[in-house]
């Protein structure tokens, strides 16, 4: 069985998938990730909307289960880009074939991106703005039965990404961590000013 990981600011227990090297600085709370080549998240929705699809579901994650109610989980997200779709992303699951992950990028133009993706048996895919440099902000948050995913250049002021519901049919949502390099022969990623807080979001649209 897995050893589950402490990250400080994380009031849960972060459970690595099999065979990743996830490093926890405790000095810091930091928490670095290399993903190894050709791996993803993704069930690529130009192979048809089938469940028999079976996507490329082998990047390294650190999942845990939240507390029951509303929760904001914030990081600052610093890639190593290399390769077309190296990323690191905060990342909600419920089971293989229904999840949402917010990235930071590498697209195919060489541009740092904000991506999300939510899969409902299979996956979608939405460019969010450019970035002019190798590190965001990113931060998840549940309000009610709903999810936010915003984006900051700075950690202050946040934009919105994307508002959606997820199926939940296994009845447990985990969130976390994931690094990935889908094209690439592997990705640095650190995340690191990592909070999480049981607290409601209050307005979606107005910066905070």
């Amino acid at each position: 069985m897995t050893t589950p990981l402490h990250v400080p600011a994380v009031p849960f227990a972060l459970v690595p998938s099999d065979g990743s090297a996830w490093v926890v600085d405790e000095a810091t709370g930091a928490l670095r990730i290399t993903a190894p080549p050709r791996t993803d998240v993704f069930l690529d929705p130009s192979d048809g909307m089938s469940y028999d699809s079976a996507g490329v579901l082998n990047a390294p994650t650190l999942m845990g289960v939240p507390p029951v109610g509303d929760f904001q989980l914030v990081a600052r997200v610093t890639v190593g880009f290399v390769s077309t779709f190296d990323a690191g992303v905060l990342l909600l699951r419920v089971d293989d074939r229904h999840w949402g992950k917010l990235c930071f990028e590498y697209s195919p133009d060489g541009v740092p991106l904000v991506v999300s993706v939510v899969t409902r048996g299979v996956s979608d895919d939405a460019n969010g703005f450019a970035v002019d440099r190798d590190q965001v902000w990113l931060r998840v948050s549940r309000i009610g039965a709903a999810y936010a995913y915003h984006a900051s250049l700075d950690g202050q002021r946040w934009e919105l990404v994307r508002h959606f519901t997820l199926e939940d049919p296994a009845g447990t949502v985990t969130v976390g961590f994931e690094g990935q390099s889908p094209t690439g022969d592997g990705c640095a990623v650190t995340f690191d000013r990592i909070a999480f807080t049981p607290t409601r979001l209050g307005d979606l649209r107005d910066g905070s």
